[in-house]
């Protein structure tokens, strides 16, 4: 007996071609279609029991196929699948009502597991209606192909339809507060307030004030009201960046806030109702704060309800090149001048970069080449010292450096039509061997020799020769 009718729809035939096998090879029955429009005349004549989508194809997308699908047979569930790893295709697929986001290219193993989990779970979407797909948000800011980045977007696609508590953490310059915007605007608040607050930016006897308001006289120079971040969000989302920062003291009122939802501003008897959706993030660990006393558990067990990792730069190497291209792009039409173009090698060279300060410190080296590289094309030599000087990037240059910046040297003089190229180089480069060499032996002209690979008589013909 056949476990469900599955039908697979991509104009890459390789693609229906390969799910095909799996899902018979399981005893499950397929059916195959290259355009959005078969499918949905398909539909009038008979109903699978989950559907496989690409989202982007000729003619109707992935997206129309699922809207028709939620509209006409919303117990009905799709799984979309897409080589265009973005936010705006997680999320949108998400909101759509897709019971799973798959980015290709994908695992054949866990594209049958998600099949099955949809399978199961199909009687239980039958009952259920789809929310109506919400206002697209563009977030160019967020770029992320790397598997762990397409965590992020898997959980901000399934926060959308949310308003619970979430806890972003992740090194400093990762990008907490634009996954906190993106959790916002793909969120019921959306139209509603987005306001951020560092707690590590504000004094500490002025945070209680920031968050809760005043009343007029509260202290001195409170002449009048003052709503605070609470009130000012409202309806919508306050996230509180650095929250491992927060005074103990202030842990307590907004672990009363969360409770009851109300407040009183700093010298006020009258209760605040508010309804605010709260992210915090932190680059620390909250549990060896909470374990140190520094950090209130009851305050971390409400606020790590949902919790969102964020990677370093480090570990998503694969977006990097992407990345800076992106701010390349942005720092050109930000000082009004022709945008700068990465080298393969100083692309490469970038990717192999330790980045402490994660895609802050890239942005920002983007900005500063797009002043000081000194053509078009970014080369190797062009990239700031500090890439390579910084402790942690002390042994990220290796032999494949100065390989690219000779090969860039060669491919200049041949193009300049110099002849002649290696009677340049080699003397160079021996004299330097042996320079080095022999600093390296404090003089002594056999050991230089020997750690040359040379005998003791030609290193001192080549002294002669370069004499």
């Amino acid at each position: 007996m056949s476990k469900g009718f599955i039908w697979v729809v991509d104009d890459d035939s390789s693609i229906r071609w390969v799910l095909e096998k799996t899902l018979t090879s399981t005893n499950m029955m397929c059916e195959s279609f290259g355009d959005a429009e078969s499918v949905i005349q398909a539909l009038e004549r008979n109903v699978p029991d989950v559907i496989i989508s690409d989202i982007r194809m000729p003619g109707m997308d992935g997206l129309s196929l699922l809207n028709h699908v939620q509209e006409n047979y919303p117990e009905l569930p799709v799984i979309i699948m897409t080589a265009h790893s973005d936010l705006d295709a997680a999320v949108s697929a998400y909101q759509k009502g897709a019971f799973e986001y798959l980015p290709k290219p994908f695992d054949i193993d866990e594209a049958l597991t998600l099949v099955e989990r949809a399978l199961a779970h199909s009687q239980e979407q039958k009952k259920q209606s789809n929310a109506k797909p919400k206002k697209e948000h563009h977030v160019p800011e967020i770029i992320g192909e790397a598997p762990a980045m397409q965590e992020v977007f898997r959980a901000i696609g399934r926060l959308s339809r949310s308003s619970i508590s979430v806890l972003i953490n992740g090194e400093s310059g990762t990008g907490k507060e634009l996954v906190a915007h993106a959790l916002h605007r793909h969120s019921p608040r959306a139209n509603n307030e987005f306001i951020a607050l560092n707690m590590a930016a504000i004094p500490k006897d002025l945070i209680e004030s920031e968050l809760f308001g005043h009343e007029k006289g509260a202290f001195t120079g409170a002449n009048s009201v003052r709503k605070g971040r609470f009130e000012q969000a409202n309806g919508g989302t306050l996230f509180l960046d650095e929250i491992g920062d927060m005074p103990l003291d202030i842990q307590t009122r907004l672990l009363r806030v969360l409770a009851d939802g109300q407040f009183y501003r700093v010298g006020g008897h009258s209760p605040v109702q508010v309804d605010v959706r709260i992210i915090a993030a932190t680059h620390q660990n909250l549990e060896q704060l909470v374990n140190g006393g520094g950090f209130r558990e009851d305050l971390f067990h409400r606020l790590n309800v949902i919790r969102v990792h964020i990677p370093a730069l480090r570990e998503r190497r694969e977006d990097i090149t992407k990345l800076a291209d992106h701010f390349l792009h942005l720092a050109s039409k930000e000082l009004g001048v022709e945008c700068k173009a990465l080298s393969k090698e100083a692309s490469k060279t970038l990717s192999q970069c330790q980045w402490p300060g994660n895609v802050r410190q890239l942005e920002n080296t983007c900005r500063w080449l797009t002043v000081m590289a000194s053509s078009q094309e970014v080369l190797p030599a062009d990239l700031p010292q500090e890439l390579f000087t910084s402790p942690s990037a002390s042994t990220q240059r290796n032999d494949e450096d100065w390989q690219a910046q000779f090969s860039h040297w060669v491919e200049a003089q041949l193009s300049q039509g110099e002849a002649n190229i290696l009677n340049k180089v080699i003397p160079n480069v021996e004299r330097i061997l042996l320079e080095k060499a022999l600093h390296h032996t404090h003089g002594h002209k056999q050991d230089a020799a020997k750690l040359l690979g040379w005998g003791r008589n030609t290193l001192t013909r080549k002294l002669k020769e370069l004499e």
